[in-house]
């Protein structure tokens, strides 16, 4: 607000130590911290008295809508996927299990679920291939930094 810093408050301090004097000081402080609370109140109560007119006139939720239509205009390919995902889970969700469609959908899901376990197992076992090449590739590169031991004469 005023922004005042240490240095400010000194000054402002001493000045007011030699102009009201050392014994009217502690007097002069209390008026002055009751005006800032009633500053203080009398903003407060003007800022619930405008929150309460706003609530009352609806803005709350022209500004909810508002918000909700800046976040879509900064990120419309997110909002666009929402909705295609919304509008998508929509039409699954009332699929007839014993109808054509679901028995379709159902095949499908299975057949997704086979394939993300087929994957997973290739990848686990191209980590373990992999990991085994790179252990005798080491042990390949030790063998040749320690030279091998001599056989001792009998």
């Amino acid at each position: 607000m005023f922004d005042l810093g240490w240095a400010e408050l000194l000054v402002i301090g001493i000045v007011a130590l030699i102009v009201v004097g050392p014994k009217d000081l502690p007097i002069l402080f209390r008026r002055v911290g009751q005006y800032v609370g009633k500053a203080k109140g009398m903003a407060r109560e003007f800022s619930s008295a405008m929150n309460d007119a706003a609530d009352q006139s609806g803005m709350r939720e022209v500004s909810k809508t508002l918000n909700t239509s800046l976040k879509a205009a900064t990120n419309p390919i997110g909002t666009a996927m929402d909705g295609v995902k919304s509008a998508a889970s929509s039409l699954t969700d009332g699929l007839d299990p014993n109808s054509e469609t679901g028995k379709m959908s159902a095949e499908r899901t299975e057949n997704m679920r086979k394939i993300q376990a087929a994957t997973a197992r290739t990848a686990a076992e191209r980590k373990q291939r992999e990991a085994a090449e790179a252990m005798a590739k080491a042990e390949e590169l030790e063998a040749k930094v320690t030279p091998p031991k001599a056989v001792e004469k009998e």
